[in-house]
């Protein structure tokens, strides 16, 4: 069953990470090297900064798993995995800014958990019709998909370049 939010990504991003770490205890803030931005993605072992097109709302649609999806990146843009250890068996999505115990928390096996962000309609949101602002269609999507895994390095299942604005 799919829990689908509205995050305000500030900064460009939104956070996915264990419910015992903290967003300074993390290591979150130093995860954004120039690599991490062109990825859309900067790791810590209990927290993930995910890159956004967009430093506006987004829909984010979050999938917890009990294995490994199919592969169905042609529907997006971005499609990006890492590991995340979710020692507190609870999983926090939140925006980089929002107010942490009021994040929505997911109940999950605790352990290394594999996350896979997937991203749509990028171009339309970060390059919005002037005429059709803050129109559904021009909402950034984000779907997470959560499941226990191993622990494996990160991966760039598909990239999207923004065209030179």
């Amino acid at each position: 069953m799919a829990t689908n939010l509205e995050l305000f990504a500030d900064y460009f991003q939104i956070h996915v990470m264990d419910d015992d770490s903290e967003a300074t205890e993390t290591g979150i803030g130093d995860v954004w090297t120039e690599q991490a931005v062109l990825d859309g993605l900067g790791v810590a072992e209990h927290a993930l900064a995910i890159g956004t097109a967009v430093n506006v709302t987004v829909d984010v649609t979050i999938d917890l798993l009990t294995s490994q999806p199919d592969d169905d990146s042609a529907d997006f843009d971005h499609v990006i995995e890492a590991s995340l250890n979710l020692a507190s068996g609870r999983l926090v999505v939140l925006g980089c800014t929002d107010y942490l115990p009021a994040a929505a928390r997911f109940d999950m096996p605790a352990g290394w958990t594999r996350i896979r962000t997937s991203r749509r309609n990028l171009e339309a949101a970060a390059f919005p019709d002037p005429d059709c602002e803050d129109e559904p269609e021009d909402m950034e999507e984000i779907r997470i998909q959560a499941w226990p895994a191993p622990h494996s390095q990160p991966d760039i299942i598909k990239r999207w370049t923004p065209p030179d604005a």
